[in-house]
């Protein structure tokens, strides 16, 4: 019996799996722990946001389960493009009756669950991203036509995310689709004009909004307000001084009992940091090291391009969700209100990194099987439809294979 294989080979499925399964296990034993008595305080129930964090983890699982099982590649047609048309929709829907948290209206009630849109959008403009970039590998669109189409779908969003607002999640949306960017094999050149765009899109929109600068600068140095704005950095860093190498213990924070705010959420790095201390925040690091490892080997594994970048795209989305998450609490960046991937609580944030995790995993099980992809040049092109006869003797284009190690660079 042949064996079964899988994009990137079985070891990167399983150290994917692995890794995804840890950070979930562990993040419900920290909100437990972070969240007790605030719950109990204000819910009545010490377990309160463990129960609903389970059930967000066990809804999840089921959808990661269904997708996995899920050819990606119907994502790459008009299936991909409905899914951004319904989160924009959502977006907008968000305008007339979203709710309004801490200042900013992201969320939509749904009974059980407030929905957050602007996660969805995140996916669905990384699909649409990278059926993009499969066109323009195979020279259906140029360059140009390629970054505006590429402008209009990650434009609209992202300007409805950052109007609610939630730059952070814009930020993140924008690093998905420059991944894709990067990995489709486009010029450098226009990678870094859409890296400094995003850039200048990111300053503009901070300096528009006094509060955004007050977090730059309380960044900077929050002791120089250690009661006021710089209070919840100043607590995180107390957090981690006080776990030290080995942590005071699980269950054991001081910071819990409202001294730090957002212990079970947004902060939540700072009480692993306080009762785990350096060797359990080193732990996180690792499995989001060994979850960006495997989620590329999966992606470098796929034999069509849409795999690659699909794959490729989410893995490195959540590691730099995390990334930013662990600087903002560490002080190294400033607050942008993103939660630390699988382990603070969030249903919206734990579904939809769950969904993530179950689309790489297609890219992991169907990825070995999608036919072997071509990308074609204009000359290339130009050659086959003027030859037909070279078309028949040879089954098809003869264009470079996507697998070489020296990918074709196409002219802009």
């Amino acid at each position: 019996m042949a064996r079964k294989q899988y994009a990137g080979g079985s070891v990167s499925r399983y150290l994917l799996l692995g890794s995804a399964v840890f950070l979930t296990i562990f993040g419900l034993v920290m909100i437990y722990s972070a969240s007790s008595i605030s719950a109990y305080v204000k819910e009545g129930s010490a377990a309160h946001f463990f129960v609903r964090q389970l059930a967000f983890v066990a809804i999840g699982t089921v959808l990661a389960f269904v997708i996995s099982r899920f050819d990606y590649r119907r994502f790459q047609g008009s299936l991909g493009l409905q899914a951004w048309w319904v989160s924009v929709a959502l977006l907008v829907l968000t305008y007339g009756y979203g709710i309004v948290r801490g200042g900013a209206r992201r969320w939509i009630p749904l009974g059980f669950i407030q929905l957050q849109p602007s996660e969805l959008t995140k996916i669905a403009c990384v699909l649409v991203a990278a059926a993009l970039a499969v066109e323009w590998q195979r020279g259906r669109i140029d360059t140009k036509q390629y970054m505006k189409k590429l402008g209009l779908f990650v434009g609209i969003p992202a300007v409805l995310i950052v109007a609610q607002p939630d730059l952070g999640t814009a930020i993140l949306m924008a690093v998905g689709v420059g991944i894709v960017l990067f990995l489709g094999g486009i010029e450098l050149r226009w990678v870094g004009a859409a890296g400094a765009a995003i850039v200048a899109f990111g300053v503009f929109a901070v300096l528009i909004a006094p509060y955004r600068v007050e977090r730059v600068v309380t960044a900077l140095n929050p002791w120089n307000d250690a009661q006021g704005k710089g209070y919840q950095a100043v607590q995180a860093l107390l957090a981690f001084g006080t776990g030290g190498i080995q942590g005071v213990g699980l269950g054991l924070s001081r910071q819990k009992f409202f001294y730090l705010p957002e212990a079970h959420t947004d902060f939540i790095f700072a009480i692993i940091g306080e009762e785990a201390g350096l060797i359990g925040t080193l732990a996180i690091v690792v499995a989001f090291g060994i979850l960006l490892y495997a989620g590329m080997r999966i992606a470098t594994g796929a034999r069509d391009p849409f795999g690659r970048l699909v794959a490729g795209a989410l893995a490195g989305m959540i590691a730099f969700q995390a990334t930013l998450n662990m600087a903002a609490v560490t002080g190294v960046f400033p607050v942008t209100g993103k939660p630390l991937p699988f382990i603070s609580y969030g249903g919206s944030s734990m579904l939809v990194t769950l969904v993530c995790i179950g689309l790489i995993l297609s890219v992991s099980e169907f990825g070995a099987l999608a036919p072997r992809a071509v990308r074609a040049t204009p000359k290339s092109e130009e050659r086959v439809r003027a030859n037909p006869d070279e078309r028949r003797r040879n089954g098809g284009p003869r264009v470079p294979r996507s697998d070489s190690r020296r990918a074709v660079r196409r002219r802009a």
